[in-house]
């Protein structure tokens, strides 16, 4: 009999460590899908900057050429072209 009382005390004892070990690894992974919805959130914000930082240095590009640089003159030409363009279609729409 004290045989079966060691083994459900032995089972019991395993259950309890696993029980204690399964809390833990659930608090680990609420933890971590923490950490990574601050990740995405970080990331989506850093891309909003790469995008930003991206149009800038367009900008200045094209601020540069006009300035005289010849680096970007093609860059530049191609844009004002582009805006001729579009001021020639809004001239179309407003004399319809």
């Amino acid at each position: 009999m004290s045989e079966i009382t060691e083994i459900v005390d032995n089972l019991e004892n395993r259950i309890s460590k696993l029980l204690h070990r399964h809390e833990l690894l659930k608090q680990e992974m609420q933890s971590i899908q923490e950490e990574m919805t601050a990740v995405k959130s970080e990331n989506t914000w850093m891309k909003g900057e790469l995008e930003r930082s991206n149009n800038q240095i367009k900008d200045l590009k094209a601020a540069n050429a006009m300035l005289g640089s010849n680096d970007y003159k093609k860059e530049t030409k191609l844009k004002i072209n582009s805006l001729i363009r579009e001021i020639d279609q809004c001239i179309v729409q407003l004399s319809e």
